[in-house]
């Protein structure tokens, strides 16, 4: 019996629905091929980041050997390379390590009370040894002499304050105990910062004043005391990475270019030296600006002393956006990878902009970029 019209009507209308849902499911599903393409972006995302974590292990292994050989040359330059070597039962009884031993208690007779009241050296031969020269050399700043003020600065190692030190106004950089603690060779780190630093005198190296070496709580710096601007903060305002600057807030070129010529001078003077003296960190962060606006090259917590007919240096060191290609290769290098550095923060000078603004790379993506020789600063057309 047939139905009624509206009946068939009805039956009708849903088969019309049902068959375009039928024909939106078709169409609407991603084709085989579409499929096979998806499916290779998303393994080519994974191969990527797959591919970027094995740089930076990499890199870290590579900063880790390269640490030991440092440890190596300072040993061997110091004279107790065979007690590393030697069973530590023949280290502890060598005849050397005894006469070391009664020396230093002789010395310690002699000195006056403030040497007395020094406490025991510090575990790395390193520090222990810059620790005699500072006090040779009257530079050694106990505790009790500094008078800590505000913070004005904060790393990721360490605090800076503004103090007082025999009448004077000053900055301390003062290393965070934690990090002695948690990491074994930080005392030879900041015995090779004092030891480079306390060598350098020229009006755009950060000047050192004395300094404090009793790890893990009293291991500090005394520099002279600057604006506590950083030529980033001089030259953008913020720390922040900003597309647009507010009209009116960048420095002058010329002043731009003056900055750059002294840090030229910095440099110069540094990598002339017997032996030179490799930055290594060289960015806007760790260049001080004083209160006529003159610059300062600062922290050298990762820098290294490069005799004339050693080895260049290996492994990754330094901040990725300023890192020369063949130190994020782990090739070797020398003084130029700082050559590179500056000429990354002229270009920043001159065109008034952080590097590689234009992207929106990571610090990671940048290092590979610049690796592959793919990605540098770019100048303005005009």
């Amino acid at each position: 019996m047939e139905g009624t019209p509206i009946d068939n009507g009805r039956r009708t209308r849903q088969e019309h629905r049902g068959l375009r849902g039928r024909l939106a499911g078709i169409f609407s599903s991603p084709t085989p091929e579409q499929q096979c393409s998806q499916q290779v972006a998303n393994l080519t995302g994974q191969l990527q980041k797959q591919s970027e974590l094995k740089e930076t292990y990499k890199a870290r292994l590579e900063n880790a050997q390269e640490y030991l050989r440092f440890c190596l040359d300072v040993a061997q330059q110091h004279g107790f390379l065979h007690l590393m070597s030697a069973s530590s039962n023949d280290a502890e009884h060598s005849p050397r390590r005894d006469d070391e031993a009664e020396a230093a208690t002789t010395a310690d007779d002699d000195e006056d009370g403030e040497r007395e009241s020094i406490e025991a050296p510090p575990c790395d031969p390193y520090l222990a040894a810059t620790r005699n020269l500072a006090v040779q050399h009257g530079w050694y700043v106990a505790p009790e002499e500094i008078e800590l003020h505000e913070a004005i600065g904060r790393g990721t190692t360490a605090d800076i304050h503004r103090a007082t030190w025999r009448g004077l106004d000053v900055a301390v950089k003062w290393m965070r105990p934690e990090l002695f603690l948690s990491n074994p060779s930080a005392e030879a780190f900041f015995a090779q910062e004092l030891d480079v630093l306390s060598r350098q005198r020229h009006p755009h190296v950060l000047r050192l004043m004395g300094a404090c070496l009793r790890p893990p709580d009293s291991c500090f710096l005394v520099t002279e005391l600057l604006s506590g601007a950083t030529l980033g903060e001089w030259l953008h305002g913020s720390k922040e990475r900003r597309r647009e600057r507010p009209p009116g807030t960048l420095p002058p070129l010329k002043q731009r270019l003056s900055r750059a010529v002294e840090i030229a001078l910095a440099m110069w003077y540094l990598h002339e030296q017997t032996p030179r003296v490799l930055h290594r960190d060289l960015k806007p962060s760790n260049v001080l600006l004083d209160c006529d606006s003159r610059i300062r090259v600062a922290d050298f917590g990762h820098a290294r002393f490069l005799p004339d007919g050693t080895q260049a240096l290996t492994g990754e060191t330094g901040t990725y956006v300023y890192m020369a290609p063949e130190v994020i290769r782990c090739e070797p290098y020398t003084e130029k990878c700082d050559v590179y550095s500056f000429g990354v923060i002229l270009n920043e000078l001159v065109t008034g902009e952080h590097p590689y603004i234009e992207t929106s790379y990571g610090p990671t993506k940048i290092a590979l970029e610049v690796a592959d020789g793919k990605l540098r600063p770019k100048l303005p057309q005009d």
